[in-house]
């Protein structure tokens, strides 16, 4: 482990040092991998972590977005404030949302239905509140300081950013190695045994949604006081609910890099791309290769990049090569079926 935290030490020193050396808007395409590595992140807690599909994460973004900028508007509070009053609000309604999927038993397609509805519906009533902008959107004055949460320029946004994903590193690596995280992954990898050895699916499955949405609405916040308008479509829309999942996929769901690895491989490519055929008039294609690279990687790496990652380097860095898909030591539960562990088994 002393290797991978040396490794880690200096790419944080040289993530550190590079707004010294790059412009504007390589720094830019840096901040939205680190957005969307963040988001990635905090989607994996309830996915990659418990199996529960979520599709509707764009929820959380837009509760977040909104609650600190109508906060900021009307009431002059600072987002910094506002930011989690979103985040609490975030998560009552991830509670009420979670209560209605697990309470009945809601698994697979149906509770990735659950969550499409609840960001759809809360999409069409942003768009018809005439105080959230409707279909307009609203634009935020820009008023550049430390309390408004806005910036000149982009090294500011640049080492938020850094601090979010970093936070977001640390959390759920604390999720991993704690009660929480180890009865989350039990109940990824085969719920009904989770509960035959006491694991309660409803309470932990609470937990994860009730902590995914919180970290994925303080994302909203900084995502509004970046770009300085909302709109319904792009923040409660499919698309961006689409966007954040893509990144701990390719990366390697249920694993504590692979969000970061994914938005490092994603989001560069889809930022250059969709510069580079812009200027040629082919304003779109760069949506067809993304979803290319896409497809090919889910193909042929079922388990996500990390997972090559590991075999490639795990003896450079004294990566532990046997862990589970998590990266960290899950409880073993036997699947249905399976043959249960026997000491007294013949080696083969």
């Amino acid at each position: 482990m002393t290797r991978l935290y040396a490794f880690l030490g200096l790419l944080l020193a040289i993530l550190l040092a590079l707004p010294l050396v790059l412009d504007k808007y390589v720094l830019g395409i840096f901040v939205m991998i680190f957005f969307y590595a963040y988001l990635g992140q905090a989607w994996n807690v309830l996915t990659g972590y418990t199996g529960h599909i979520s599709l509707g994460h764009a929820l959380y973004v837009g509760i977040g977005a909104y609650t600190s900028t109508y906060l900021a508007q009307t009431c002059g509070l600072s987002p910094w404030i506002g930011m989690f009053v979103g985040g609490l609000l975030a998560v009552i309604v991830s509670l009420f949302l979670g209560y209605l999927g697990f309470r009945f038993g809601l698994r697979g397609v149906y509770f990735v239905i659950l969550t499409i509805a609840f960001a759809e519906i809360a999409r069409l009533i942003v768009s018809h509140v005439k105080a959230l902008g409707s279909f307009s959107g609203v634009f935020l004055d820009f008023n550049p300081s430390f309390v408004h949460f806005q910036f000149r320029g982009n090294v500011p946004y640049y080492y938020i950013a850094l601090g979010f994903m970093i936070a977001s590193v640390a959390a759920v690596r604390w999720i991993e190695t704690s009660k929480l995280g180890k009865c989350m992954i039990a109940i990824r990898e085969d719920e009904q045994a989770a509960q035959a050895v006491g694991v309660n699916s409803f309470k932990y499955g609470m937990y994860a949604i009730a902590v995914s949405a919180f970290m994925t609405s303080l994302a909203g916040t900084f995502y509004a006081n970046y770009i300085f308008y909302l709109h319904p479509d792009a923040l409660l829309g499919m698309s961006l609910s689409i966007e954040l999942i893509l990144r701990p996929i390719v990366g390697g769901l249920g694993t504590l890099f692979g969000p970061i690895v994914g938005s490092f491989l994603l989001t560069p490519l889809s930022e250059i791309t969709r510069v580079y055929f812009s200027k040629g008039g082919l304003e779109g294609l760069h949506l067809i290769l993304y979803g290319i690279l896409s497809i090919l990687v889910v193909l042929f790496m079922p388990k996500g990049v990390m997972s090559y990652v590991r075999r490639l380097f795990g003896g450079i860095l004294k990566l532990d090569t046997h862990k589970t898909n998590s990266g960290s030591n899950a409880p073993v539960i036997p699947r249905k079926g399976a043959t249960p562990p026997s000491a007294e088994r013949e080696q083969p």
